[in-house]
């Protein structure tokens, strides 16, 4: 036994793995960056919604403040006895918007007279998300969801992950090319920071996502004050939003601060079991992340109780979004995940500390209006990188597989194409194309199963999930061990997650791993 084993610093690739304790200045500046790394999709679902309705821009700011302060409630939730306490972090999810914009829609067909028609869209929006996540809580805290790790293989969760990642360069893509010399700038700092000065310097291996905004946000700051960048850029810094930001506001933590919903509402509870749909694509997708953040932090397999006590946590934490108001959920973050594959930092404590910043920053608005000021560019080169560290982590589950069967090749193959193809023929942000699903004057329980339909045919990773899962567990040709399946078996079991605490606690606080 090394030295470094008998001191219980066994050597690995993750820095600080998951019950580690860095010193809690560090976890603080660590937790930043993981807060950074969700701030761009976080703000740009309650730009979405906002949007849709129609909100006035002082109420859309307080809007994505809120989403913010949900965000840091559900995490610190998941980090607790009654979540899964993987290094996640809990934010907004595109799951919910097509249900959500089938909610607007539905609303908006009321044809409502003096009253300010955004404030009932919301209303029934939270509702919707709280009625919708008692299911959740129920379905996860009973067990019955952990029992889908059954008929799940690395065979299904590769290509899941994958998807994850692969679906999302429609976000980092176009905010990239808003400016391709500042996002150009920003992705060579990070390949340069995370690959090459990482090797030789523990800053560069650690907070490689935070230099590399930093530089971004610095070309562009460089860029602005020459008159290189013009006030109508996206990589233009707009300044005047920190000046005209308020220093304190508590309106973030207030519930139904748009109004109480009235339940009695009809077209409420059509949204709701509409949202459902919505839920279930955003399960799928939590699941792949706990299989993803475990395997890129270096733990062992999720077990089913793990997964139960995940999904009902996240109920739990789409409750409070619900009754916050954020007019959306929260669900595991991607980002996050793609974060501890570039810093190999996966400590529960920097989760939590970013959790708590997230509390903070919607209070402190100067705070929170500065970090606004990074560029869409910025943001988008960081997306890029993360969404591909996330699809080569799903692609690392395939390595458990025998690659050399074709069943097996012909699953993966097929269930890649339906969750890229899909979704372009259904939903019209993706293609101009498209068909969405609606049936008319079919009527209202009908067009409440198209938009269930809509949202889950909509959603990527859930049509690769679907399809996995169903070829892989009927198609004949190949053995437990050949799908992965007995090597998972292996790692999957209280016993594993004992022993890794056990290593994780033997750590003195501070103390990192020899890489």
């Amino acid at each position: 036994m090394s030295e470094q084993e008998e001191n219980g610093t066994k050597s690995g690739w993750i820095l600080y793995p998951i019950g580690s304790k860095p010193k809690w200045p560090l976890a603080a500046l660590l937790g930043l960056q993981q807060y950074l790394t969700m701030f761009g999709a976080t703000v740009l679902i309650p730009f979405i919604i906002g949007g849709a309705i129609g909100m006035p821009p002082d109420k859309l700011a307080l809007l994505i403040s809120t989403m913010f302060f949900a965000s840091g409630i559900c995490t610190l939730i998941q980090q607790s006895p009654l979540g899964n306490r993987l290094p996640i972090i809990q934010g907004g999810t595109f799951s919910f918007l097509g249900p959500a914009f089938a909610i607007i829609g539905m609303v908006a067909g009321k044809k409502l007279t003096g009253v300010d028609v955004w404030q009932i869209q919301l209303q029934e929006l939270a509702a919707a998300v709280m009625i919708a996540s008692l299911v959740e809580i129920i379905l996860g805290y009973t067990g019955v969801l952990g029992k889908i790790k059954n008929i799940i293989s690395p065979i299904v969760i590769g290509p899941t992950i994958a998807m994850i990642g692969l679906a999302l360069y429609s976000i980092g893509a176009p905010w990239m090319a808003a400016n391709w010399y500042i996002s150009m700038i920003t992705i060579i700092a990070l390949i340069v920071y995370s690959q090459v000065f990482s090797i030789k310097s523990k800053v560069f291996m650690m907070f490689p996502v935070l230099l590399a905004i930093i530089t971004g946000w610095l070309a562009a700051l460089f860029g602005t004050v020459t008159g290189m960048i013009s006030p109508d850029s996206a990589a233009y810094l707009k300044t005047d939003l920190i000046a005209s930001a308020s220093w304190f506001s508590f309106a973030p933590m207030m519930p139904f601060k748009w109004g109480v919903p009235d339940f009695g509402s009809a077209t409420l509870w059509a949204g709701a079991v509409a949202m459902l749909a919505g839920y279930l694509a955003s399960m799928v997708e939590s699941i792949g992340d706990y299989y993803a953040c475990a395997r890129i932090s270096e733990a062992p397999v999720p077990t089913e109780r793990m997964i139960s006590r995940g999904l009902g946590a996240e109920g739990l934490g789409c409750l409070v979004a619900g009754i916050l108001q954020t007019g959306n959920g929260t669900t595991s973050y991607s980002e996050n995940i793609g974060s501890i594959g570039l810093t190999r930092v996966a400590s529960r404590r920097v989760i939590i500390a970013g959790a708590i910043l997230m509390l903070i920053v919607p209070i402190c608005g100067k705070f929170g209006a500065s970090l606004a000021t990074i560029p869409k560019p910025v943001v988008g080169a960081m997306f890029v990188g993360l969404f591909g560290m996330i699809a080569s982590v799903g692609l690392s589950n395939l390595q458990l597989v025998n690659l050399n069967n074709s069943r097996n090749l012909f699953i993966v193959g097929l269930a890649f194409f339906c969750g890229l193809s899909v979704p372009y023929h259904f939903n019209p942000m993706l293609s101009a194309a498209a068909v969405p699903i609606a049936w008319g004057a079919a009527g209202s329980f009908v067009n409440t199963l198209g938009n269930i339909c809509q949202a889950l045919l909509t959603t990527g990773m859930f049509v690769t999930a679907i399809v996995a899962i169903i070829l892989d567990n009927f198609l004949p040709g190949a053995t437990k061990a050949e799908r992965g399946l007995e090597a998972w078996e292996k790692d999957a079991t209280e016993e594993a997650w004992i022993a890794a605490e056990k290593e994780w606690d033997s750590m003195e606080e501070g103390q990192a791993r020899v890489v």
